[in-house]
């Protein structure tokens, strides 16, 4: 067979749209071209495909080669798409069996011996697969019943396709029940689970099933509240300010305590939900940056900073630093240092506690339900 076709995931912002992988082999010199607005990373994947797939024991075909990214009117960006390109390859030249491929869905970066690497979004990835799934059996389910006993049915939801990842994505992933995260540390495993399928009696070893994380259980933080010795009226207005979600103004000489006293905010407010955390945690992953599951997100930021690095923004709207305090408690210190125009872009935000971000090609809604913190010195006259 010469033609295939993979099913995979692209991020854009915060949510994590669908792509199909189609693979055509055809007759004339060989070469592979990639259509359906690849960027940078996406056009390089050439290169690392070719090399995985004969690093890890397979033969790369010698025919021309045209790897179609659908829809074609949505950007498809970084290295995740590595994966489920060398998988389409080998299944459109025969290597494996395209039958085998319609449940799973494939992300990952490929090294040049065929080692699976790290990528960021997985947890968004996984997110969107069980709310896809979950609403697309439900509303099957639901077109097969008649008016008259829709509303007593019991419906009965199946589970979402299987989600391959990198094994460093796999404890990340698995938070999202539902779905089914296989972790691989190459390419070579993913082909040898996938030929284990098409042939039950062959000696090939099979992926295992990521154990999901527990449930969010109370978290930690590594600063408290009860570190803090005096600072009565601070401490009043922090158990104000947490009770009531209210913003919060800190004014004092230098080496007070302001910063210390906004640092235990977070340690004080009520824990995060199941749901709450994962949202963070979403956000962070699609960020690349690193976080402490279940705990309140503190952000302090220098006054420097320009607009776009704190709502966000760039030619593909990226979530700024609002979102990644998202849940948790901005910290502005040196208040009056910071551009007026930078503050006057916090004035929407604060109150719809969403940030939407406009582009002529694009346009972006990133949450932004935190509470804003803010420290000065006093007139130096």
């Amino acid at each position: 067979m010469s033609f295939a076709q993979v099913y995979t995931r692209s991020v854009v912002g915060l949510h994590a749209p669908k792509v199909i992988i189609e693979v055509h082999l055809s007759q004339g010199l060989p070469a592979l071209t990639i259509v359906g607005l690849p960027e940078a990373a996406v056009r390089e994947s050439k290169d690392r495909v070719r090399s995985a797939i004969l690093n890890s024991g397979f033969q790369f075909p010698n025919r021309r080669l045209t790897i179609n990214l659908a829809p074609a009117d949505l950007p498809k960006d970084g290295a995740r798409l590595d994966l489920p390109i060398a998988i389409g390859i080998l299944a459109a030249s025969g290597q494996l069996e395209p039958e085998m491929l319609s449940g799973f869905e494939f992300i990952g970066e490929l090294a040049l011996n065929g080692e699976l690497r790290q990528v960021t979004g997985s947890l968004a990835v996984a997110r969107a697969i069980k709310t896809e799934g979950l609403a697309s059996t439900l509303s099957k389910t639901l077109s097969k019943a008649s008016d008259s006993v829709k509303n007593e049915q019991h419906v009965t939801l199946q589970s979402a396709p299987q989600l391959i990842v990198p094994i460093d994505n796999g404890r990340e992933a698995s938070r999202v029940d539902g779905v089914t995260i296989l972790a691989a540390q190459s390419l070579k495993a993913v082909c040898n689970h996938l030929q284990s399928l098409a042939d039950p009696s062959g000696s090939y070893d099979c992926l295992e099933v990521v154990t999901p994380s527990p449930a969010l259980q109370h978290v930690g933080y590594q600063v408290d509240l009860a570190d803090v010795k005096g600072q009565h009226h601070a401490r009043r207005a922090l158990e104000i300010a947490a009770a009531g979600g209210h913003s919060l103004l800190f004014t004092g000489p230098p080496g007070s305590g302001k910063t210390l006293m906004a640092s235990r905010l977070p340690t004080i407010l009520p824990d995060l939900s199941d749901e709450d955390a994962l949202e963070v945690a979403s956000t962070y992953s699609v960020a690349d940056s690193d976080y402490d599951y279940g705990t309140r997100p503190f952000r302090q930021v220098h006054h420097t900073i320009s607009a776009v690095a704190l709502v966000g923004g760039g030619s593909r709207p990226k979530p700024g630093e609002i979102t990644l305090a998202n849940k948790g408690v901005l910290f502005l210190d040196e208040l009056p240092e910071f551009d007026r125009s930078v503050l006057e872009v916090l004035r929407q935000p604060l109150e719809a506690k969403q940030i939407t971000i406009s582009r002529a090609n694009s346009q972006m809604t990133f949450p932004a339900n935190f509470q804003l913190v803010a420290a000065m010195n006093p007139c130096p006259l």
